[in-house]
């Protein structure tokens, strides 16, 4: 495998590490002061999906012999882009922000950042970008073809409990 690919594989498994150690974070906080979890094996589901794609689309990149340099930049770009929706989310959501459904009873229904033009940025503007991202900058077309529409199928149950959940706690959700 090309250095800057591998470089950019360690990167996004550190990035990516880091992220859940916020969402760890935020999520012990938020439990402690009474919040609930909503979709707990979902959420366990969703989270291996993410890593098999990664680990998949890395290894379908490391063995080919043809590195198309040209759709890695994209993939490059777009990743970096997604990454960029993931901070905003960060910023708006603040100590709000897990990987998991956590729901309390004083829940605010946040407007602000992506959120004021997309319902779901963090899984329409990070998670679906940043999934085609690796798997382009990796150039691991199998993985993108197959794993992203296996991947929705968990994200999709993720935003309907999402929905369901904020609908009941949020007044003015809907």
């Amino acid at each position: 495998m090309p250095t800057p690919l591998i470089i950019f594989v360690i990167i996004a498994f550190v990035w990516r590490i880091s992220t859940v150690v916020i969402s760890t974070i935020n999520e012990r906080a938020l439990k402690a002061s009474g919040a609930r979890e909503v979709g707990a094996a979902n959420s366990v589901f969703l989270a291996l999906a993410h890593l098999v794609f990664y680990i998949v689309a890395t290894v379908e990149g490391a063995t080919r012999t043809d590195v198309n340099f040209t759709v890695s930049e994209i993939g490059f770009v777009i990743y970096l882009v997604s990454a960029l929706a993931l901070i905003s989310v960060l910023r708006s959501l603040g100590r709000l922000w897990t990987v998991k459904i956590i729901i309390n009873e004083r829940q605010p229904f946040v407007r602000t950042g992506l959120f004021s033009w997309v319902r779901h940025p963090n899984y329409f503007l990070n998670i679906i970008p940043e999934l085609i991202g690796f798997a382009l900058a990796m150039n691991a077309y199998r993985t993108l073809i197959v794993g992203l529409p296996l991947y929705c199928i968990p994200l999709v149950i993720r935003i309907r409990q999402e929905e369901a959940a904020m609908s009941e706690a949020v007044p003015g959700y809907r």
